[in-house]
C-alpha cells in the first residue's frame, strides 16, 4: 500500500528546476546561503543544550542520528555531518539528491542522502534524534499531517528544530516583493504567501502533531550589515522554532 504524502508535486517542481544552482553562493539560493550561519548558530545551540553537548570539542554530535528533512543540495546535512552527526539528508526532489551526493563526496563526507518523504520514512520505522526541518512547512500540502510525520521520525526525547516564513504585510514585502522581484535572489512564485504560518499557527500545530514546543527566535536580516542576526522579539518576517518529544 502506498504511504501518504504531503508533498505537493507543483512546490518539488520548482526546486527540481534549480537543483543544479544550490553550491552556487551568489544563484537562485543565495538567501540560504546569506542566512545559513544565523540558521547553524540556532541550530548547534539547540542542539547542544538539548543533548548536553560541548561545542567547543571536536566532533560534539557524535552518536546523534539526524535527519535533515528538505535537505536540497546539503547546505545544513554537510556541516551537522562536520559536527560528528550521523546524517541523513531526505528531499522529495529527485535531482537535488545527486548535486548533494556529489558535493558531499567532494568534501570528504559521508552523509546518506534519499529521494524520498517524512511520510516514507516514518512508515519505514526510521527514527532520529534531531530532525531539521527548515524552510519545508510552507511548502507542504498540509502542515499537520507533515509535522505529524517528523514527530513520529523523533525517538522520545528528540528534538525537531523547524523554521518558516510569517503572514503578514511585511513578509509579503520582504520575502516576495523584495526576495523574488527586487533582489531577484528567487525565481517569481517560488513562495507563496497564503501559504506562511505565523509563529502562533506553528506553535498551535506543533502542539497538535504531539511535539511540545520549547523556543522560537527571529532570523532577521539586516540590508545595511547585509547579514542575519537571530532576534528574541523580532519574528516579523522569517523565524525559528525548537520543540521536544516528551
Amino acid at each position: 500500500m502506498q504511504t501518504q504524502t504531503t508533498v505537493d508535486p507543483a512546490e518539488v517542481a520548482k526546486f527540481e528546476a534549480m537543483a543544479a544552482e544550490w553550491w552556487d553562493v551568489n544563484g537562485k539560493f543565495k538567501p540560504l546561503h546569506m542566512m545559513n550561519p544565523c540558521r547553524l548558530d540556532y541550530i548547534t545551540t539547540q542542539i547542544a543544550a538539548e543533548f548536553d553537548r560541548d561545542l567547543t570539542k571536536p566532533l560534539p554530535f557524535a552518536g546523534l542520528r539526524l535527519l535533515d528533512i528538505g535537505c536540497g543540495g546539503g547546505l545544513l546535512s554537510e556541516p551537522m555531518a562536520r559536527l560528528g552527526a550521523d546524517v541523513v539528508g531526505a528531499d522529495a526532489a529527485a535531482r537535488n539528491i545527486p548535486v548533494a551526493q556529489v558535493h558531499a563526496a567532494q568534501s570528504g563526507l559521508s552523509i546518506d542522502y534519499r529521494h524520498t518523504t517524512a511520510e516514507d520514512l516514518a512508515a519505514a520505522g526510521e527514527q532520529f534524534d534531531v530532525v531539521l526541518n527548515m524552510e519545508v512547512v510552507e511548502h507542504v500540502a498540509d502542515p499537520l499531517a507533515y509535522l505529524t510525520a517528523c514527530k513520529t521520525l523523533l525517538r522520545p526525547g528528540g528534538l525537531m528544530i523547524c523554521s518558516t516564513l510569517n503572514r503578514n504585510p511585511k513578509s509579503f514585502l520582504m520575502a516576495i516583493v523584495g526576495a523574488e522581484h527586487v533582489m531577484r535572489w528567487l525565481p517569481k512564485g517560488t513562495h507563496d504567501w497564503n501559504k506562511f504560518v505565523t509563529p502562533d499557527e506553528l506553535y498551535d500545530l506543533i502542539r497538535r502533531a504531539g511535539l511540545d514546543p520549547v523556543d522560537r527566535k527571529g532570523m532577521v536580516f539586516n540590508p545595511l550589515g547585509w547579514s542575519w542576526s537571530l532576534s528574541a522579539t523580532d519574528l516579523s518576517v522569517n523565524y525559528v522554532t525548537a520543540s521536544v518529544k516528551r
